[in-house]
């Protein structure tokens, strides 16, 4: 066990720090590395002297891989509490970050997925490298893309956004400022001298990113935009699959080679929660619903079966209950997106 604390949280200056420190877990989220995260950003927001947060991480093997997979699925194995402690945790912290009245600067240098999605999409600035890799990977363990994945997913133009939660697409930097997820390309080898010219001048960051900005190339996705937004676009899965078997083409036949080893019932709930999630209004009242969702699923056989398959035992063959699309009735999704008992409901910080 490290003695090292699992995030690093100081002020320099006028600028608030916040180093992710889990490197050898890919600095993978625990409650403990949230409830530190939301204890300095409030102490910051009331702070007339904090003008600038940036967030990155330590080492260099990438900013966050996502949550503590494992605990999750231990916890889900038992009665569930710990993974419904650290959800309901996360998504404060994801509603913090999101609300937050000062500039937020993520430095999304590696893996970014998942929790790490969670860290870095509420930023005004996301800065990506040529080492970003960004991906929502949650349907191939039976979770689902949360951390806001229902508001900011649904409103990524042409369907790419639900294509990312479905299919758990990775993508690199170009394709992250194509879509929206990166605003800023800069190299890894300058983030550094990037970071310590915002400390010294936190009013000076738009100016100093465009300074900074490098060209991250073409972005691999132009080139699928337009079958994305055609065959992404059915009013269900089911409608999704059919269209990608009538195109048959190469790309569409990939597609729907990944989509048939996700689980069944996370394909359904994600693309519910998604279109719930366009019609919000308020990104809390989104959380509130990802939160009834995780609060489920994570006792629910494909979670479970998912995490054993795909981290576990590493033999990448689930077997998904229900098996198949059609068996994942409407009774079953209703029961996961209900409300909870209201003493259990989720809710923001004040």
């Amino acid at each position: 066990m490290s003695s090292e604390p699992e995030v690093l949280t100081r002020v320099e200056g006028a600028v608030g720090r916040i180093t992710l420190n889990r490197p050898l877990a890919l600095h993978a989220l625990t409650t403990n590395m949230c409830r530190l995260m939301i204890q300095s950003l409030l102490v910051w927001r009331d702070d007339p002297q904090v003008k600038l947060v940036l967030i990155d991480h330590s080492g260099e093997r990438g900013f966050c891989a996502g949550g503590d997979i494992r605990m999750l699925a231990e916890s889900g194995a038992q009665d569930g509490h710990l993974a419904r402690e650290f959800f309901f945790t996360e998504y404060r912290l994801n509603t913090l970050l999101h609300d937050f009245p000062k500039t937020i600067v993520a430095f999304m240098d590696g893996i970014t997925m998942g929790g790490g999605v969670g860290l870095s999409r509420p930023c005004r600035f996301r800065v990506a490298t040529e080492r970003t890799t960004f991906a929502m990977p949650e349907t191939g363990i039976g979770l689902f893309p949360d951390v806001g994945g229902g508001w900011f997913l649904s409103r990524m133009t042409d369907h790419i956004g639900l294509w990312l939660a479905l299919t758990g697409a990775r993508i690199k930097a170009a394709d992250c400022q194509l879509t929206g997820i990166a605003t800023d390309y800069v190299e890894s080898a300058r983030i550094t001298d990037l970071k310590d010219q915002m400390v010294a001048d936190p009013a000076s960051v738009e100016t100093l990113l465009t300074e900074f900005e490098c060209d991250a190339g073409r972005p691999s996705l132009a080139a699928h935009q337009d079958e994305i937004a055609r065959l992404f676009a059915g009013e269900s899965v089911e409608a999704i699959m059919a269209s990608l078997k009538a195109a048959d083409t190469d790309w569409a036949r990939d597609q729907l080679t990944v989509l048939e080893t996700k689980s069944p019932q996370t394909l359904k709930v994600a693309f519910r929660q998604l279109k719930a999630g366009a019609a919000m209004t308020r990104f809390a009242d989104n959380m509130a619903m990802e939160y009834r969702i995780g609060a489920r699923v994570v006792q629910r056989h494909d979670f479970l079966e998912g995490v054993r398959a795909v981290i576990v035992d590493k033999d990448n063959s689930p077997k998904w209950v229900p098996p198949t699309l059609e068996a994942v009735d409407e009774a079953l999704l209703d029961g996961i997106f209900a409300p909870l008992p209201s003493a259990e409901e989720w809710s923001p910080l004040n």
